[in-house]
């Protein structure tokens, strides 16, 4: 069920309030152009500025406009065992397909904690649970073997692997056989070639279409096509990254007239310099008429 690119969503701001009817309209730009499964609500989608009333309608909106064509994976983690398995139930009760929990950040548990943080979170809800191991963001970091002991329950699925390394990902499968889903776009077709399943996937919000079809290619064993459009696009997945996630993508995005520009504070607009860099690679891909 999870696997492909899934694109880690946005959520769209006018006038520093989410934008839902925008919202809606970039769930219906992703499913036209093939994306295989939506994940609201993550980094991406600046859950860290977000109300709890304001995830929740998030949630809510994506799930109703998908409309079951493709799998919701909404964004349920938090640092608090409590508050993620709060989360956990209401993206269950909203008709989410999984969920997408981060590893807790800033309290920094242990490895002991961090099994028994997504055990009672699976143990909770029954739910598919995608893990997030994401080191560089929350300070704390998944080890193999942990993955292999919580790859055991049931409805933990999958991780998404953000760690930057391909040799993580080859310790993760060589204990267990658990989905690995990228976490960084440029390492996306390396981790297929040692046994990776997709993405979750930042650039998806600016070229859905050859995002999936860097999968979909190399698991039609169309590998020369496959490898030529992650570097058709390796620049532009490093520059998406050029500042703090989601301030490029986001800049990006208004640049190819998708949405208008709008982050919460702390975060803010790029640099000119940077700015001009990021559209010299979207005119270099062929993302800017």
């Amino acid at each position: 069920m999870v696997r492909g690119s899934n694109v880690a969503i946005i959520t769209p701001f006018k006038d520093g309030e989410v934008d839902y009817r925008k919202l809606q309209e970039l769930v219906e730009f992703h499913i036209s152009s093939g994306t295989d499964g939506i994940v609201p609500v993550g980094t991406t989608g600046e859950s860290p500025t977000l109300s709890h009333e304001e995830h929740g309608k998030v949630v809510e909106t994506v799930i109703k406009t998908v409309n079951k064509r493709v799998p919701v994976i909404a964004g349920a983690g938090s640092n608090s065992t409590r508050e993620a398995i709060s989360l956990t139930r209401h993206a269950k009760e909203a008709g989410a397909d999984a969920v997408l929990s981060i590893t807790p950040y800033y309290n920094k548990p242990t490895q002991n904690g961090l099994i028994r943080h997504f055990t009672s979170i699976a143990e909770a809800v029954d739910i598919p649970i995608v893990m997030y191991n994401v080191p560089g963001r929350t300070g704390v970091k998944l080890l193999p073997e942990t993955v292999a002991k919580l790859s055991e329950l049931k409805n933990i699925v999958a991780i998404k692997e953000a760690c930057g390394s391909i040799e993580q990902v080859c310790a993760i499968l060589s204990r267990c056989d658990i989905t690995v889903l990228s976490g960084d776009d440029s390492l996306t077709f390396p981790m297929l070639a040692v046994g990776g399943r997709g993405v979750i996937s930042v650039s998806a919000n600016v070229m859905p279409g050859d995002m999936a079809a860097i999968i979909s290619l190399f698991e039609a064993g169309r590998m020369e096509e496959s490898r030529k459009l992650h570097y058709k696009y390796w620049d532009l997945f490093r520059d998406l990254f050029i500042e703090t996630n989601p301030i490029p993508v986001k800049t990006a995005m208004d640049m190819m007239g998708l949405l208008e520009f709008d982050v919460r504070s702390p975060l803010c607009p790029m640099v000119d310099s940077n700015k001009e860099k990021l559209r010299a690679t979207l005119e270099k891909v062929g993302l800017l008429k």
